[in-house]
């Protein structure tokens, strides 16, 4: 993680010591490197110069406005599966007409509301949704603008919970039941069809999968022109991985490469929908060790951020590497877990860390899906968020209190 790294014995986020982030703001805090994701998208707008195409970030993977307010400045559309998202989508200041909807289950009011601000594009991922969708955009005299999301059954070789394109998956359709779909899509005057969208899971890399879901599509692609139906762009999805421990990730133009020989010569857009690989290593979740318990079969680092500030270690049994702010004394070997009442809270097993009580860690790769996927389990506040660009610090939402936690709830009479 280049903008996260050691200068005179302690950890820094670009120009900005970690100590005096949580000296400032407290901790758990998630810690963002707007270099970081500046130059991550960059990595994608090279690989693709040249070509028409347009980027849409996941926003599921990090809402938080300020960050896609940072990508909404450089242009980009989103990748969105709820109206929260969507609504998130306008507050940051992003463009519904760059704005892509996917999701297995929009409600009517969802529809509604994508339709009222002019979104791009509905990726539809089932007849049943088809048939809904018309019957929403005629009621508010609007045309809908489709693509069918298809489910290759391409293996994507990744964590079977993050595996979106394979025939046990719930999302899209069977790519075999596309081309009977779109034909009965365009029977209906209601819909406008622009594309196709495929999309077969997260955290990959190797590309090979991903230019064998391009080919199917493409392949789909001309049995439709064959028959009169003119696409203006094919969605190939997201979900280059990113490197958590020691994996080897290819570069973003390496891995785009047999997916653009696929598509060379075609005249259609291409978009596609970055997430974690744009935020995933543009954030680090700091915090702070409460205790340290030593047991018969193994020693424990206790700290203030838990399952329910980054659930995917519990979740996926992932792995994040953890890192002290400032090495001191003693290494030993621990088990880095949180104060949550549940045995699956933990952030890292048997980590060798030198640590003392009260001393800084810092969770990496945080940026992608852990303030997204957080929760206020066992009535814990959320974690604040900051944003170091060079040697400013900018609070990005503040720590939750207590109190709003419950604001909402009543007693009975």
């Amino acid at each position: 993680m280049k903008h996260f790294e050691s200068r005179d014995g302690a950890l820094y986020a670009e120009d900005v010591a970690l100590e005096r982030i949580a000296a400032e703001y407290g901790t758990p805090t998630f810690v963002y490197s707007r270099a970081a994701l500046t130059e991550a998208h960059a990595a994608y707008a090279d690989a693709l110069a040249g070509r028409d195409a347009m980027l849409c970030y996941a926003v599921k993977s990090n809402s938080n406005l300020a960050i896609m307010n940072v990508f909404a400045r450089l242009g980009t559309g989103f990748d969105i599966v709820s109206g929260g998202e969507l609504a998130r989508v306008i507050a940051a200041g992003g463009d519904p007409a760059k704005v892509v909807f996917s999701g297995v289950g929009k409600t009517r009011d969802e529809m509604r509301a994508a339709l009222t601000h002019g979104i791009y594009c509905f990726n539809v991922e089932s007849e049943a949704e088809l048939h809904r969708l018309a019957e929403v955009a005629a009621s508010l005299g609007k045309r809908a603008p489709i693509a069918l999301r298809v489910n290759p059954d391409v293996d994507p070789k990744t964590h079977p919970y993050i595996s979106t394109g394979l025939k046990c998956n719930k999302f899209g359709v069977p790519i075999a039941d596309a081309h009977r779909i779109y034909l009965e899509a365009a029977k209906l005057p209601q819909l406008e069809i622009r594309g196709i969208a495929c999309h077969i899971g997260s955290q990959l890399l190797d590309p090979a999968p991903v230019a064998e879901a391009a080919g199917k599509v493409v392949a789909l692609a001309e049995a439709l022109n064959r028959d009169g139906i003119e696409l203006r762009h094919l969605d190939l999805g997201g979900g280059l991985g990113i490197r958590y421990d020691d994996e080897t990730v290819p570069a973003t133009r390496d891995y785009l490469a047999p997916l653009l020989a696929v598509l060379a010569g075609r005249k259609e857009r291409l978009l596609l929908e970055p997430g974690r690989s744009l935020v995933g290593n543009a954030g680090v979740l700091l915090s702070k060790v409460e205790y340290l318990k030593r047991g018969e079969e193994r020693n424990f680092a206790i700290i203030d951020a838990a399952m329910n500030d980054l659930a995917r270690p519990a979740l996926y049994d992932a792995y994040h590497r953890i890192a002290e702010v400032r090495p001191r004394g003693k290494a030993d070997i621990y088990d880095v877990v949180g104060p949550v009442c549940e045995s699956g809270d933990f952030l890292g097993r048997a980590r060798e860390l030198a640590v003392e009580q009260e001393d800084l860690v810092a969770i990496f790769s945080a940026g992608a899906y852990g303030m997204t996927m957080s929760s206020n389990y066992n009535t814990r506040a959320r974690a604040a968020e900051v944003m170091v660009d060079g040697e400013s610090v900018h609070l990005i939402r503040a720590r939750e209190r207590i109190e709003d936690l419950y604001a909402g709830e009543r007693l009975l009479p």
